[in-house]
């Protein structure tokens, strides 16, 4: 003869298997390692966005490298803030800017994985600019010296940070996010001081 259960418990303990299948299959369409949503991209002005939208492919690192741009292994930063992990591209390097090719993307070391957080426009004097450069209506800082013990010191040059990816409290075009860290499993890291400021001397 078969239990009899009140229709009450019969119909909770179908909800509670319910729940329970759905939890499963939830977790197991779920990708590994996804624990949150990545913080929302930074508002941007539309010459910016647009430059963003062109770069967005790099955030998958491996098609950075296959693109030309190659890690300097370092995770930069300084006691105002972070930089990141720089990926160059030297057939890039020029006299002439293109605004959509960047010279340098940066990235931050971030759960065991590479984040995209901005992209970098690299300028040496050796290149013979004439001039301090200009892109996105904002003069490039220095010239500088080369940034030790990743870059030569005598690489005199002028750059230019934009954080595309990844907000900065301290302007799209900041030198250092102090949200970047470098702190964590990355081994690399690498704390740096600012260059000292160059005369603007042909090389």
């Amino acid at each position: 003869m078969k239990p009899s259960f009140p229709k009450q418990v019969a119909r909770g303990i179908s909800l509670r298997t319910r729940h329970v299948a759905l939890t499963v299959l939830l977790a197991m369409i779920t990708p590994l390692g996804v624990v949150r949503a990545e913080a929302p991209e930074p508002a941007l002005p539309p010459d910016l966005a647009t430059v963003r939208s062109v770069l967005a492919k790099y955030k998958d690192p491996v098609l950075a490298v296959r693109d030309g741009y190659f890690s300097t292994l370092g995770c930069v930063h300084y006691k105002e803030g972070g930089m990141g992990v720089h990926f160059l591209n030297p057939q890039l390097i020029g006299p002439v800017l293109d605004p959509v090719k960047p010279q340098i993307l940066v990235y931050e070391p971030k759960g065991g994985k590479l984040q995209l957080v901005a992209a970098e426009w690299f300028v040496p004097l050796a290149t013979g600019i004439t001039e301090r450069p200009q892109l996105f209506g904002q003069p490039f800082d220095g010239p500088m010296e080369g940034h030790e013990p990743l870059i030569p010191k005598q690489l005199h040059h002028y750059d230019l940070h934009v954080w595309l990816f990844k907000a900065n409290p301290n302007g799209h075009f900041a030198t250092t996010n102090p949200d970047v860290s470098c702190d964590g499993a990355y081994s690399y890291s690498l704390l740096e001081s600012a260059p000292a400021a160059v005369a603007h001397h042909k090389q």
